[in-house]
């Protein structure tokens, strides 16, 4: 029985939410002398922050399928598929949130598992063992591992494939692999503070005396330094005797710049996972709290509204037939959370959509309510108001009745 059977007929034997335990397993050594590999990368804080503001605002607002304008398309399968949950274990913000950690890395993989031309459910797969190919004829076809370690074939239509940034159109791009420098310095730099900190924040130098030692006065000599003066004793007072001189022969943190280097790691990384440093907390003299309006614009335009397009359009060729698209089907992040203001911002905006200061309204009382979740009224509260300057609505005008001839 293949693999694809086993979906449609069997229990599930694949982990949906299993993350890429063997991706780069090997890893690769960066010119810092550090081997990143997809565990030590996501131990590197910046990095999972970035990755988990991506998935999180892929997954806290709502995905949902439409028809028409912003009329939700409550009858089709895909809705509460979508909106609700693509599998019997997953919900909606569970399988965006592991998309979006699979996807901010590069790729992400769903099997569409299909009875004739209805999806019965969508499965995540482990993206380290999918493989995606493209042939002479520029079709593509996909490669993926098992359980069982056994291979088995899928054709573009039993794949849902979300790309990140691509440079061969079919495929997304190795972001730990372009990024392995940048997360090397930054495991490195971590790595060179902790032995500093190992050591009390003290500096290790040279115990100089007048006298030449013998063997057995070195050892003796080293063993009072370490048992005095390291361990549970490092920073202690060291008391010198018999002209005895210590001399510093290392950098503090300070004149290692460890925390320069550190923050700019952070900018840097920040910058391949093209998301604002002030959404992982890291904040400069720049981040005041009259600017934090501006910086989550800024991330709405700059970061989040490219991964709604990329997976609204993803989801539209890969999970909706031609006919439907046709018909005006279309998946859609509902994203007016996101873009909420403060009350009072929001009180001036939804008093000139209906109508006052001289404002032409354009929103019913009744769409005001429903952007703040509140149920519909009805009656007049479905109807656009008249504003100052708007013009009253034509009175209907009766067909003309035709004239009586002999």
């Amino acid at each position: 029985m293949g693999l694809l059977d086993r979906f449609r007929f069997g229990r599930k034997a694949v982990d949906p939410l299993a993350v890429w335990a063997e991706m780069l397993r090997a890893g690769t050594t960066t010119k810092a002398g550090v081997t990143v590999t997809l565990d030590s990368a996501f131990r590197v804080a910046v990095l999972f922050a970035c990755l988990r503001v991506i998935s999180e605002d892929l997954a806290k607002v709502p995905f949902k399928l439409f028809a028409g304008v912003q009329e939700p398309a409550r009858e089709h399968p895909l809705y509460d598929l979508m909106s609700v949950g693509p599998n019997d274990w997953s919900t909606s913000f569970e399988f965006r949130e592991t998309l979006g950690l699979h996807v901010g890395l590069g790729n992400g993989y769903a099997f569409i598992n299909r009875s004739g031309n209805r999806i019965l459910e969508l499965i995540l797969l482990n993206p380290a063992k999918v493989a995606v190919e493209q042939k002479p004829d520029w079709s593509l076809v996909y490669k993926v591992t098992g359980a069982d370690g056994r291979e088995q074939e899928f054709p573009p239509e039993a794949i849902w494939h979300v790309r990140g940034p691509s440079w061969s159109g079919f495929q997304g791009m190795d972001i730990l692999s372009i990024a392995r420098e940048a997360l090397g310095l930054a495991m490195a730099t971590e790595a060179s503070h902790s032995k500093l900190h190992d050591k009390g924040v003290r500096p290790s130098g040279l115990y100089s005396v007048d006298a030449t030692l013998n063997k057995d006065q070195y050892a003796a000599l080293k063993k009072w330094i370490n048992e005095n003066n390291a361990g549970a004793e490092s920073g202690s007072v060291m008391v010198l005797d018999r002209a005895a001189k210590f001399v510093s022969t290392a950098m503090t943190g300070v004149d290692a710049q460890h925390m320069e280097t550190r923050k700019f790691q952070i900018e840097e990384i920040c910058r391949f996972m093209r998301v604002n440093p002030q959404k992982v907390f890291h904040t400069d003299k720049t981040a005041t709290h009259a600017s934090a309006e501006e910086f989550n614009n800024a991330h709405r335009e700059d970061t989040i509204g490219v991964w709604y397009a990329r997976i609204e359009q993803s989801a539209d060729k890969h999970l909706l037939t031609p006919k439907e698209r046709k018909a005006g089907l279309y998946f859609k992040f509902v994203a007016n959370a996101l873009m909420r203001a403060t009350a009072q911002a929001r009180a001036e905006y939804y008093a000139r959509a209906l109508g006052s200061g001289g404002h032409p309204g354009w929103m019913t009382p009744d769409e005001v309510r429903a952007l703040e979740e509140m149920a519909p009224k009805g009656g007049e509260a479905d109807k656009l108001p008249a504003g100052a300057n708007n013009e009253p609505e034509p009175p209907e005008i009766a067909p003309k009745q035709a004239e009586n001839t002999p």
